[in-house]
């Protein structure tokens, strides 16, 4: 069994390494790490290329950290196996996602992939997440920051929801995610402290409407 489950985890990891943005950008002869922020993520795709193909590669990459944890899952029928093995396979795509071994280890900062994880995983705990993320954006307009306290809200969900037999379980990857994301962020945090991170002025619905009053 254990067997099963490291290959089931280097799966994972294989399938995280395929970038949407970097696939989906050979299809337009462009290398996404080439333009804007350099970084081969969602949000880059979207600033640099439109609104069509930053939706689909967030979808793709959604979708692989979803299917990491299906595959992960399939065939284990102890719940509690289940799902450490289908976090275990989370966290792989995840790295993938940052760390692709098909394209130097260049790749994105692994939001959408363990949203689509978590799609699986906990599914009710996303529309909170996406609440905190709207917000944050509404009022700031930064992506970066919005994602980071997204994640960082999975530890009170953790400890007010989690059931309590998983409760020490999701309070640990709640902890891991959050500083997994703060670290793969570390460039937006930096440029924040600088006062030169780029905002999404159009989306921040909440200051506007604040401004008018």
């Amino acid at each position: 069994m254990t067997g099963v489950m490291v290959a089931k985890i280097l799966m994972a990891y294989l399938l995280g390494s395929l970038s949407g943005s970097l696939l989906l950008g050979r299809w337009r002869h462009v290398d996404i790490r080439a333009l804007g922020s350099g970084n081969a993520g969602g949000t880059n795709a979207f600033r640099t290329q439109g609104w069509r193909f930053g939706l689909s590669v967030a979808l793709f990459d959604i979708g692989k950290g979803a299917l990491a944890v299906w595959i992960g899952q399939r065939g284990v029928i102890d719940p509690a196996l289940a799902l450490r093995l289908g976090m275990a396979c989370g966290a792989g795509a995840g790295l993938g996602h940052v760390w692709p071994l098909y394209f130097g280890f260049r790749g994105g900062k692994g939001a959408a992939t363990l949203i689509g994880a978590l799609l699986l995983l906990w599914p009710w705990a996303l529309l909170p997440i996406l609440a905190v993320a709207v917000l944050t954006l509404g009022i700031t307009g930064y992506v970066g920051l919005a994602t980071i306290l997204a994640g960082c809200s999975l530890l009170p969900l953790s400890w007010w929801f989690a059931a309590a037999a998983e409760r020490s379980l999701w309070l640990l990857a709640s902890a891991l995610i959050a500083g997994f994301l703060l670290f793969t962020h570390r460039s937006n945090i930096a440029r924040l402290r600088a006062g030169s991170e780029l905002r999404f002025e159009r989306v921040r619905w909440l200051y506007r409407g604040w401004q008018r009053r």
